[in-house]
C-alpha cells in the first residue's frame, strides 16, 4: 500500500480509561507511522460525534462509558446513521455471552474482552485497513 493511500485511513479509539487509551495508542503507533490518522474520544458522546464527523475505517469501542455506552454508540452509527462501512471492534471487560450478543445486535463487527492482546489488535487493524506492517 502506498503511503498516500494509508493517509486516507482513520482509526477512532473510544474509551474513558486513560491507561487503555494510552495502551491502544502505543499498540497502533506503527499505523500512524504509515500515515493512518488516529482519533481519540474520552466518552461515548464524543466518540459518536467523531465517528459521524470523520467516518473512520475502524473504531475500537469500549462498552461501559459515561454520557453514552458503547452499545448505544454502535447502534447509532450502524443503524440510525447507516454507516455499515465502519468496522466496529468492541473492547470491554463485559465478557459474558449475553454481552457479546448485545454487542453484535447493536451492529458490532467483532467483540473482544479486556485484557486484550495488543498483537491481536494490530492483526485486526491490519486486516481491516488492508495495511501490512
Amino acid at each position: 500500500m502506498k503511503k498516500e493511500d494509508a493517509a486516507a485511513k482513520t482509526i477512532l479509539i473510544v474509551d474513558d480509561e486513560p491507561h487503555i487509551r494510552a495502551l491502544l495508542e502505543e499498540t497502533l503507533e506503527e499505523f500512524t507511522d504509515r500515515g493512518v490518522r488516529l482519533l481519540i474520544a474520552n466518552d461515548g458522546a464524543e466518540g459518536l460525534e467523531l465517528a459521524l464527523a470523520y467516518q473512520p475505517d475502524l473504531i475500537l469501542l469500549d462498552v461501559m462509558m459515561p454520557k453514552m455506552n458503547g452499545y448505544d454508540v454502535c447502534e447509532m452509527i450502524k443503524k440510525k446513521h447507516n454507516l455499515q462501512k465502519i468496522y466496529i471492534l468492541m473492547l470491554t471487560a463485559k465478557g459474558q455471552e449475553v454481552d457479546k450478543e448485545k454487542g453484535h445486535a447493536a451492529g458490532a463487527d467483532e467483540y473482544l474482552t479486556k485484557p486484550f492482546d495488543p498483537d491481536e489488535i494490530v492483526s485486526k487493524a491490519s486486516a481491516v485497513l488492508e495495511i501490512e506492517l
